[in-house]
């Protein structure tokens, strides 16, 4: 069930490198990009890591904060390149929320199936690790896994970025 439009699923571990290859596939398009935000800076460190990525992305960037309403960003803006950076703290923001996680995956898929410009969605491969010791943390990983092999399911295109390399898995 590939998109209509080309659809890239970029995913790694922390610190692969998967966020500024993610970026380097959209800039390898005609401006102009929007990227899709879902951080919150809810300290000092995670503002850092936010303010990094800004500013490696540059002025040429449209920069939208989508922490929870990813599908309603996605959809007001599916006419032009878009990078979501990233699913994983998405996923997490409605878990956390207390949000119907099924729901927020089936509205986010509906989003991406009716893009109708180039999509990268970036998101972590958690499943590489330690199972985790709580309940919201299995949960959490779980989700997660689901929520990947579902986009993967839909994208042209899934990569795994491993030490900065890209490593084709489809398309």
């Amino acid at each position: 069930m590939p998109s209509r439009a080309p659809l890239t699923l970029v995913l790694g571990g922390a610190r692969s490198g998967k966020s500024r290859y993610a970026e380097s596939l959209i800039t390898a398009l005609p401006p102009p990009w929007t990227y899709l935000a879902t951080a919150e800076a809810g300290d000092a460190e995670m503002a850092e890591r936010i303010a990094v990525h800004r500013a490696r992305r540059g002025l040429a960037w449209k920069t939208l904060e989508a922490p929870r309403d990813l599908a309603g960003a996605f959809a007001a803006h599916a006419g032009t390149p878009l990078l979501v950076d990233c699913l994983t703290l998405w996923l997490s923001n409605a878990l956390l929320a207390g949000a119907d996680i099924d729901a927020e995956i089936e509205r986010l898929d509906s989003a991406v199936a009716r893009a109708a410009a180039p999509v990268v969605l970036v998101a972590n491969e958690v499943g590489f690790g330690i199972v985790p010791d709580t309940a919201l943390g299995r949960r959490f990983r779980d989700a997660q896994g689901m929520l990947n092999q579902r986009i993967a399911a839909r994208a042209n295109r899934v990569l795994l970025v491993v030490a900065g390399l890209p490593l084709t898995i489809k398309g």
